[in-house]
């Protein structure tokens, strides 16, 4: 392409009034000639470059003026899903190549950045200079490749958008940026951001080009448009599917006809997108209707190439994200509950963990709960699926035992089996029926329970799941956008003193515990030296630990715990003792495990601030005996003095 042709391209691109027309879907056109969904679309790039290449020529055919490279999916992460990830560049370089010899002189080239696929801090483990980096190479291996601008496209999380953005101006600080969101029919981000959010943020990053693509059609497009344009005086852009899916056969087809995206394209660029395009299902015969369709509102005699000046850029790489949207001071832990008051003073609490019913009768369960409540127990544990069982909803056994026994619930939560929006529905939810004690987990593999082919989920894991709390007890959700009041839960998370890879663990406690935990409950406690250590070893980070404490009552069920249950170590020492007394008979073993279970409990209680002891197959009374004198203490002193490291949490 001559210079002369390269720069009057560019700055009808960023000429604040000229049209622009993008081109269509890259993978329903790929789909229709054979390629199978599950393959790397990226990888045709070296596989199959003429097919990519034929794919680019009928849009140019059609009317295009940008062409997309075929590498929306093309980032490390995404790659090695495929075994591709050490071909990055290669692919990259060859996509921009392929797009641009099917450009000629009659198009531009942009490279395309779609998400990495994963989620981000606060609610994932994937930090915001390692997504930089990670968008840094792709667009690296774009720009050598020939594109002409970028385009990040389809991103539902600002704080990864931002990270693409500050990754495009370190590769070439003078390359123009399409940066577009997109948003579902509640005309919010699956983040929760809106259209005036996104536009502000897009805007405030530096994109010269702001907008939206994909998830929905064109009517819902078109009215989050109309939000956008008063608040930026950037040049919008809008990228439709062809509507939304419908099954036709068992397939899933894109109903809108070209005639009606051609239709929308006049009125979204009467609304104020310049730049028009089409996603998912839109094809060049799309595209070719709605370049007839915006001729009329081209001015007569071609556009003005004279040079445009670019909109004021802030800085993203010096702006914290995380910063956007602080939210409200949290309610104090004291105020919260009964339990988190207990912890706010220092003293030692004290729960046992019940399992709820495999079916709908209660009765006995609430009839245990009863009894920990007159024993003077603090609060009741109620595990999720423990062990990928199939049990009654902790939310909703929690919910029965407040209600009808009067008792707090210690309510654990995890991330196995519900997404991003479903666990922010039912912690909402939990709130305002007056639920507030939670511990955090990431939650056990279906493949350990009775359903090994059942879904996991695991859209975020336990440190995500603390930040998203943590966030809606600042009257916060996801996206950083205000629910109203905050949330007062108190906020709890595992942690395993005996894991084998101790650094690892501790690891991940800080992350926990800068995520906004308050309270830690460890997994069985059978060996006290083992949390002596690990406790030595977080002083620097040391929030409220609670032991866990399991009463054995055979050496079949020691042995299990040792061999079959994640993240619990049965020292040998331990196995013998319960080998020998179940020898003898089972009164003597389960005799020999609550006599264990005390021993943990003496050992431990000056170095913690509390005790969770287990029901082993919902027999509380074992567990009440674990308590004896502990429950007794606290029921004469209301307030047990702890030590002093403690008292300083």
């Amino acid at each position: 392409m001559s210079d002369a042709r390269l720069r009057t391209l560019r700055e009808r691109l960023l000429d604040p009034d000229a049209i622009v027309l993008f081109d269509g879907a890259m993978g329903t056109m790929l789909y229709t000639k054979g390629v199978f969904i599950n393959q790397s679309f990226d990888e045709l790039n070296l596989r199959a470059p003429e097919l990519v290449r034929e794919v680019h020529r009928t849009y140019v055919k059609a009317g295009a003026e940008v062409l997309e490279t075929n590498t929306f999916g093309a980032n490390r992460l995404k790659l090695a899903q495929y075994g591709l990830e050490g071909q990055v560049a290669e692919i990259n370089h060859a996509a921009a190549r392929i797009a641009r010899e099917a450009a000629g002189d009659g198009a531009l080239v942009a490279g395309a950045i779609g998400p990495l696929g994963v989620r981000l801090e606060p609610y994932g483990p994937t930090g915001l200079d390692e997504a930089r980096t990670l968008f840094r190479e792709q667009l690296s291996a774009l720009k050598a490749g020939g594109a002409d601008l970028f385009i990040l496209e389809t991103f539902a999380d600002l704080h990864e958008i931002a990270q693409a953005i500050a990754a495009a101006r370190e590769v070439d600080a003078d390359m123009p940026i399409v940066a577009q969101v997109t948003v579902g029919a509640d005309l919010v981000t699956p983040f929760g951001a809106s259209p005036e959010d996104a536009v502000r943020a897009l805007d405030r990053w530096g994109a010269d080009v702001i907008g939206l693509n994909c998830s929905v059609g064109p009517q819902t497009i078109l009215e989050a448009i109309e939000r956008m344009r008063p608040l930026t005086s950037r040049k919008l852009s809008a990228m439709p599917n062809a509507g939304m899916p419908r099954e036709v056969g068992g397939r899933q087809l894109y109903m809108a006809s070209p005639e009606y995206m051609a239709t929308y394209a006049r009125h979204l660029v009467q609304a104020g997108a310049k730049v028009v395009g089409g996603c998912c299902g839109t094809t060049p015969e799309h595209v070719k209707a709605m370049c007839e369709g915006l001729r009329p509102l081209k001015p007569r005699g071609g556009i003005e190439t004279g040079a445009t000046e670019r909109p004021a850029v802030s800085s993203v790489e010096t702006r914290d994200p995380k910063a956007e949207h602080r939210g409200v001071e949290p309610v104090a832990l004291a105020e919260r509950s009964r339990f988190g008051g207990k912890i706010a003073g220092g003293h030692f609490v004290t729960s046992v963990e019940i399992v709820p019913p495999r079916g709908v009768d209660a009765t006995r369960m609430l009839t245990d709960v009863r009894k920990l409540k007159e024993a003077g127990v603090d609060a009741v544990n109620v595990p999720d699926g423990p062990r990928a069982q199939s049990r009654m909803g902790a939310l909703m056994t929690s919910l029965l035992i407040e209600q009808q026994v009067g008792i707090e619930a210690v309510t654990h939560y995890a991330c196995r089996d519900r997404n991003l929006l479903g666990m922010l529905s039912d912690l909402l939810g939990a709130a305002a029926i007056g639920l507030r004690n939670l511990l955090l987990i990431t939650g056990d593999p279906p493949k350990m329970g009775p359903y090994p082919d059942a879904t996991a989920v695991f859209d975020i894991d336990a440190i995500g799941l603390t930040n998203l709390v943590r966030n809606l007890n600042r009257g916060l959700d996801p996206g950083g956008n205000a629910i109203g009041a905050p949330t007062r839960f108190v906020v709890g998370v595992g942690v395993n003193p005996a894991a084998i890879d101790l650094a690892h663990e501790i690891r991940r406690f800080e992350w926990k515990v800068d995520a906004g935990a308050e309270y830690a409950i460890t997994q069985p406690v059978f060996d006290p030296a083992q949390l002596e250590c690990f406790l030595e070893q977080v002083q620097h980070v040391r929030i409220p630990v609670i032991a866990g404490i399991w009463p054995l009552v055979s050496a079949r069920n020691a042995e299990f715990l040792a061999n079959e249950v994640p993240g619990v170590t049965v020292p040998e020492g331990i196995l013998v003792r319960m080998r020998s007394a179940s020898d003898r008979s089972k009164e003597h073993a389960v005799a020999e495990g609550i006599a264990i279970a005390q021993e943990m409990l003496d050992r431990v209680r000056g170095i913690v601030q509390g005790a969770q002891v287990s029901a082993p197959f919902g027999r509380v009374e074992l567990a009440l005996e674990v308590f004896r004198d502990t429950v007794r203490q606290d029921a004469d002193s209301r307030a047990i003095p702890v030590t002093q490291s403690t008292a300083q949490l």
